[in-house]
């Protein structure tokens, strides 16, 4: 008689929780951590390597099962199981060595390449599989954490989460989304801040993204737009085929800074998309006259980076007239160019909702220039103000939402601004806005 499956212990939502409450509680008392800007990246990525090992775990008995070779990526001795699994494993200084340095002993009693070097040289022999996403994550990733003991502690509480699990994937995932509203709190002093959620719903809806459309956020930060995107796309699968198209024909992000683009591929991981297919280089590097039919896609949906500059080296990217370190233009600039042609099929070609500022819609000079060449050659039909300190409390610089497309000039414009709720002077980390405050421009 062949023995019972024995099923994975399933994780509510209160263990889980618990569970990284106790993880942060233990990394308060390392000396090398300094607040949640480096506890939420450390804890991460730690997370990061036991979703891989159990994910390669289910593809090695899938790829069993149906007679097919299996390649892990991530070899032996540095797979989660062979180094972290284990509660009385490395521990103390010879796992800090172990992750740390170019060289050390490694849990088989051998001598190799340490933890993280290991995981930023990995490569694949071909190119675009999940080799080249791990080794791109962490060669901006270090461990900051200095006492031993402390890691295995927290190693051990992670090592308690099963990501084989549907219910628990959904459940952990509700709950990172939770870790990226902190990350945006932590990050808020640093002069980074993400979109509301209702706002990127809402933008969602309206342009209503279609199986087989090629979606693509070129600063995706954390993934939010990408994440609900593919909410939205996975609703409309309703074959094998259409499950194929969604995981390997949909969605596109960039993402130049090392913690978003962690944070992203984890992000969208967990909601379900096998391969993220996300650039790691800064999406203004490709200079506007190389851009072809082949990087033209459907559908772009983004928040500009706004407020910074950028720096003087992509500026040749872009028609003289038209340079300036000004982010959000620049970026606009690109989401146009990289916008579909009409035909084929489709007679209003590709379409856009982007986040902008109002320096945008209203500046002079260069900024005039790039809204002259968005009235002449896109249709821009929708423009809507966002209340006042959305962003609060980490920018008050007022924005709008805009939609256009290719389908010709813009003739008409449609305006809309959605007051702040009765009662409210503004918005607050402790109350933000709501899906509900959208309700009735999404009616409209």
């Amino acid at each position: 008689m062949p023995p019972k499956k024995t099923a994975t212990p399933q994780t509510t939502a209160q263990q889980l929780a618990a569970i990284i409450k106790s993880a942060r509680n233990v990394m308060r008392k390392d000396k090398g951590l300094n607040g949640d800007l480096d506890r939420l990246p450390m804890l991460t990525w730690i997370m990061f390597l036991k979703f891989l090992d159990d994910m390669e775990q289910m593809r090695a008995l899938n790829a069993e099962l149906a007679g097919k070779p299996f390649r892990p990526d991530i070899a032996p001795p540095y797979r989660w199981r062979d180094w972290a699994a284990d509660p009385a494993g490395i521990t103390g200084e010879d796992l800090i060595a172990f992750v740390n340095n170019d060289e050390a002993m490694r849990p088989n009693e051998t001598r190799g390449s340490g933890l993280l070097y290991y995981l930023r040289g990995l490569r694949s022999a071909e190119g675009g599989d999940r080799r080249d996403v791990i080794g791109t994550v962490f060669r901006g990733m270090q461990n900051r954490m200095t006492d031993g003991f402390l890691l295995r502690s927290v190693i051990n509480l992670v090592n308690s989460i099963h990501f084989t699990a549907t219910d628990e994937m959904h459940t952990l995932s509700r709950l990172y989304e939770s870790l990226l509203r902190e990350m945006r709190d932590a990050a808020g002093d640093s002069g980074e801040f993400y979109t509301p959620r209702p706002a990127v719903r809402f933008m969602v809806q309206v342009l209503d993204p279609r199986l087989g459309e090629t979606v693509l956020d070129p600063a995706c930060g954390t993934a939010g737009f990408l994440v609900e995107v593919f909410k939205h796309l996975r609703e409309q699968c309703r074959s094998v085929a259409d499950q194929e198209t969604l995981q390997n024909a949909s969605i596109l992000g960039g993402e130049a800074k090392s913690l978003p683009y962690l944070l992203a591929q984890m992000n969208l991981l967990l909601h379900g998309l096998e391969h993220p297919r996300i650039d790691p280089g800064n999406s203004l590097r490709i200079p506007l006259r190389d851009i072809t039919d082949k990087d033209r896609v459907d559908v772009i949906l983004t928040n500009v980076p706004f407020g910074g500059e950028e720096k003087k080296g992509n500026l040749g990217n872009f028609p003289k007239d038209r340079q300036t370190t000004e982010t959000a233009l620049l970026f606009l600039q690109l989401i146009m160019r990289r916008l579909k042609r009409p035909g084929h099929g489709n007679d209003c070609g590709g379409r856009a909702g982007v986040i902008v500022p109002n320096g945008t819609l209203f500046g002079d000079g260069i900024c005039a220039r790039v809204k002259e060449d968005l009235l002449k050659h896109y249709n821009l039909h929708t423009i809507v103000r966002l209340p006042e300190g959305v962003f609060a409390p980490y920018t008050d610089i007022p924005s709008n939402l805009i939609f256009f497309d290719r389908s010709g000039p813009t003739h008409d414009i449609w305006y809309y601004q959605i007051p702040l709720p009765e009662g409210r002077r503004k918005y607050t980390k402790t109350k933000p806005m709501e899906d509900a405050e959208m309700a009735g421009c999404l009616v409209w």
